[in-house]
């Protein structure tokens, strides 16, 4: 591009020729964007759908407060379906934190290749939605909190994995260097020169996660991960509206307690 045109280097790029071809690439992805995903005002604004939107949203705004005993505890299978596949991922994804560091992993060939095998493997697993997982398990152990226990440890232990190695790859090389001067077994350099390091950062880490998996725990519900998705998924399907408003309530309360929670321990940690 630049061989075809004149190109001058004390100008500023956006002024040069070749620019409107890059504005023109721009103006045909928003383009593109805007056809593939068929937005229309029309089907927006159409009669039909309005009426159809008034009649869900008067029911959701007016919930069927005889099914709260039903949906609190629908809510409380959810929270702890979430604490318990984060608390199963924390010492998993503690451990591969350090075989995932590429600055504890590079000293020889086997590590390396152990290395580079786990980022892949955890890679295709952190790629693979919850939602997917909750469906493979459902089918795996059947329908219910278990399967959507499951789908969201695995999906944990992968992110989670990658955030402590990553955490892990950009600590301070001086405390390590100075242990290993004094000739400390290499879990000893570990243990005293890394994990002082990153014991902060690891605990905002997992409360996020926690967060996001209270979060995703409603979700998963939809495709029989069970908690208070699954109620939702049921009530939806029978165009029960008044019910559903009951239980999008719950839901809104459980996410805005646990934002609120999660971010005064995270404030307490730093």
């Amino acid at each position: 591009m630049f061989g075809l045109l004149k190109y001058d280097e004390n100008e500023s790029p956006t002024s040069q020729p070749f620019a409107w071809i890059g504005y023109l690439l721009i103006l045909l992805t928003f383009i593109t964007g805007f056809y593939s995903s068929q937005v229309s005002l029309k089907e927006f604004l159409s009669e039909s759908g309005l009426e159809g939107a008034k009649r869900i949203f008067k029911a959701l705004f007016n919930p069927n407060w005889g099914i709260f005993e039903e949906g609190l505890f629908a809510a409380i299978e959810t929270i702890y379906m979430a604490f318990i596949a984060t608390a199963v991922a924390i010492p998993i994804a503690f451990l591969l934190g350090f075989f995932a560091a590429r600055n504890l992993m590079n000293s020889n060939p086997v590590l390396f290749f152990c290395y580079n095998a786990l980022r892949a493997f955890l890679n295709i697993s952190r790629s693979i939605e919850p939602l997917v997982w909750a469906i493979i398990f459902s089918v795996w152990v059947g329908i219910g909190p278990f399967s959507g226990m499951l789908a969201l440890c695995i999906h944990s232990i992968a992110s989670l994995t990658k955030q402590y190695s990553e955490q892990i790859e950009s600590i301070d090389d001086g405390p390590i260097e100075a242990i290993t001067a004094t000739g400390a077994h290499p879990i000893q350099i570990v243990w005293f020169g890394v994990v002082p390091q990153i014991v902060l950062p690891y605990l905002s880490y997992t409360i996020y996660r926690w967060d996001i998996n209270v979060r995703m725990a409603t979700v998963i519900g939809l495709v029989g991960g069970g908690g208070i998705g699954n109620l939702l998924m049921q009530y939806q399907g029978q165009a029960r509206w008044n019910e559903v408003g009951m239980l999008v309530i719950l839901i809104a309360a459980i996410v805005w307690t646990m934002d609120w929670a999660s971010s005064k321990l995270r404030e307490a940690l730093k």
